[in-house]
């Protein structure tokens, strides 16, 4: 392959790497419509809400804490390698959560298909930088971050289509045949690459990333079942997590083969599209938690009605994010990332005046807006990451990018969604009142768990639905201020450091060595 003209099949290369990631973003946005009804004791698990959380942590946890090591073992042994051996550890493990027997059982499925996917992940954005160009790299992952934005689109749809024809398993089930063509076109088309002076693994700062993320976390969770801090199963974990933390940067700044280089911080291009990339999607993951409850309970649609209410959003997302890298030549990254961070602001900040009798039209103007601002967002700064560090250290650079936007997500479903259940059971305990001790208890946990004691009382529960319906709405919009407070700090970061009108100097350093 020729270095400054790219691979000549690099646009099939690409197709086949976006159907490859269909599986494992279809998963997540699938999972969402899916809660519901994994909470349902009759037709699904009987899941509270924190075995829900944690059906998605479990996930993003291990794929964090993998996606170095993964990145690194990707460079050493060959992209496609790993990307092929990911497909296949995701496909197995879909089979394993499709047929889970409890909420346990689908919360350690989860956790193995986190390990196939920090195995896909970093391979298929390596592999888009070995393909291509300098010159047309940021197009190039526009296009790969539109059909992460199909695959958030049709994940809804196909979820909430599945959930009503079969039983709750088939969302995890539609990843084998996508599975298996992904593998078959892998094997034929895709080029192998790899890292031609590799640096050694560094397991010690793994684990001590694994533990210290799973520890905090935790912590979290814990607060909002328990809905105090003060609890010493709640701050224990998290400080003890902080500590572990502490530790894996001291030893990443110790060693002379990191996992983490902590010394990309230095670079305000990198650090800054790392800030921008967690800020946003510890913002929107948290949101998104809160939003799947608002349309199927709050408003009362089917799951594949709220799968449709998502459309506009993602198909924002397949609009913009290929010209993503337009915008931000001709405005510079500053502007174009501030204005952006500032939509999503607004949109995250509109969630707090949502209740039952918003027009849905609204709510899809809301969701179009905060699609078509993180399109101009996430492939600017995937390109940014990508770009500040050598091509044969790709992989790396891809882990890093995933690995914050992975824990941000995951960090943000565990600390907005403790905000919403600790404020949820403070305003739900007076109407629970006259209830048994124990059924106060778990039918306070949650407005699924609150629905489902009234739908199991009978004509005397119906009291219980208007009240639960109240104390769910106040504490979204206590959580949806605090998403926009957290999206503003966003729009300082940007406004500050992101270095102004990269592209143009961007571009005469790509120009220069084509001619070569």
């Amino acid at each position: 392959m020729e270095a400054n003209t790219g691979h000549p099949r690099r646009w099939t290369i690409l197709g086949v790497l976006v159907f490859s990631l269909l599986a494992v973003v279809l998963d997540n946005t699938i999972l969402n419509v899916a809660m519901r009804t994994i909470a349902d004791p009759v037709h699904g698990l009987g899941a509270t809400q924190s075995q829900l959380e944690w059906a998605i942590n479990s996930y993003t946890l291990v794929f964090a804490g993998l996606l170095f090591t993964f990145g690194v073992i990707g460079d050493r042994t060959g992209r496609k390698r790993m990307l092929f051996i990911g497909m296949a550890l995701f496909g197995l493990s879909s089979l394993a959560s499709a047929y889970s027997q409890d909420p346990t059982q689908l919360i350690l499925a989860r956790a193995a298909m986190g390990i196939g996917g920090a195995a896909i992940m970093p391979a298929t954005l390596a592999i888009i930088s070995n393909v291509f160009p300098p010159a047309e790299r940021g197009k190039a992952i526009g296009f790969w971050a539109g059909g992460v934005g199909l695959a958030v689109a049709i994940g809804p749809i196909t979820g909430g289509l599945l959930i009503e024809r079969f039983w709750w398993g088939s969302v995890f089930l539609i990843n084998v045949p996508i599975v298996v063509i992904s593998m078959i076109l892998i094997g034929t088309i895709v080029p192998e690459s790899r890292d031609p002076k590799p640096s050694r693994l560094d397991p010690f700062g793994v684990l001590l990333s694994i533990v210290g993320l799973v520890a905090v976390v935790y912590g979290i969770i814990r607060g909002g079942e328990l809905a105090t801090v003060t609890d010493p199963e709640v701050y224990v974990p998290a400080l003890v997590g902080l500590a572990v933390l502490a530790v894996f940067v001291w030893w990443e700044r110790r060693i002379d083969h990191p996992v983490f280089d902590v010394r990309n911080f230095a670079n305000a291009r990198f650090s800054t599209a790392i800030g921008m990339m967690g800020i946003v999607f510890f913002a929107m993951m948290g949101g998104m938690f809160f939003l799947t409850f608002y349309l199927q309970i709050v408003l009362g649609f089917s799951p594949v009605q709220a799968g449709a209410l998502m459309i506009p959003f993602a198909a924002a997302q397949l609009i913009f994010a290929p010209l993503s890298q337009r915008m931000n030549e001709r405005f510079g990254a500053k502007l174009a990332s501030t204005v952006s961070m500032l939509l999503i602001t607004m949109a995250l900040a509109s969630y707090a005046f949502l209740d039952q009798n918003t027009p849905v039209f609204l709510i899809e103007i809301v969701f179009f807006v905060q699609g078509a601002a993180m399109a101009n967002i996430m492939p600017p700064a995937t390109t940014a990451i990508m770009e500040s560090l050598p091509r044969e250290k790709a992989g790396v650079g891809s882990a890093m990018s995933n690995t914050v936007r992975q824990i941000a997500g995951a960090l943000g479903v565990a600390v907005l969604g403790s905000v919403l259940s600790s404020s949820y059971r403070g305003e739900i305990a007076p109407a629970l009142s006259g209830l048994p001790a124990d059924t106060q208890h778990a039918a306070g946990e949650s407005i699924m768990a609150t629905v489902g004691a009234a739908q199991a009382l009978g004509e005397r529960g119906q009291a219980l639905i208007k009240p639960a319906f109240a104390a769910f709405l106040d504490g979204m919009h206590v959580t949806a201020l605090i998403s926009a407070v957290i999206a503003l700090l966003g729009v300082a970061v940007v406004a500050r450091w992101m270095p102004g009108k990269p592209r143009a100097l961007q571009q005469s350093e790509v120009k220069e060595p084509a001619v070569v």
